[in-house]
C-alpha cells in the first residue's frame, strides 16, 4: 500500500505558512504574503540588504510576446515576475522570472535571517 498522498490536493484549508519562489539566480522565502529572506542561489548566502525583505508581495507580472508587461494582483505563476509594489521610498521592485514556486526544507527555514 502506498502512503505518499503527496500528489493529492488537500481538501481543507492550506496550512503551510512558507513558500520560496526561485528565479535564476535568487531564491525569495516568503512567510505568508511577506518575504522574510532572499537568498542567492550560487553561493547559498542569505541577502541581508535586499530590496524585497521585509515587503508584502502584492502581484505577478506577466510578460507578453510583444514585450510589453501585464501586472497582476494574483500571486505569480512560473514564467512570472513578482511584483512588490512601493516602499517607504516610493520604489516599486519587479524581480526576473519566477522559475518554480516551492516548499523551502525546514532546515533552511530556521536558517532565515532575524527580522
Amino acid at each position: 500500500m502506498n502512503l505518499d498522498t503527496s500528489c493529492q490536493p488537500h481538501p481543507g484549508h492550506e496550512r503551510r505558512q512558507h513558500r520560496m519562489y526561485v528565479t535564476r539566480n535568487t531564491e525569495y522565502h516568503f512567510r505568508g504574503q511577506t518575504c522574510v529572506a532572499v537568498r542567492d542561489r550560487k553561493t547559498g548566502r542569505f541577502l541581508h540588504s535586499h530590496l524585497a525583505i521585509q515587503r508584502t508581495l502584492s502581484g505577478g507580472v506577466k510578460y507578453q510576446s510583444n514585450g510589453s508587461a501585464v501586472p497582476s494582483c494574483a500571486p505569480p505563476l512560473v514564467g512570472e515576475a513578482l511584483y512588490f509594489s512601493e516602499d517607504q521610498d516610493g520604489r516599486d521592485l519587479v524581480t526576473s522570472l519566477c522559475a518554480s514556486i516551492e516548499r523551502p526544507e525546514r532546515r533552511v527555514v530556521a536558517e532565515y535571517p532575524p527580522a
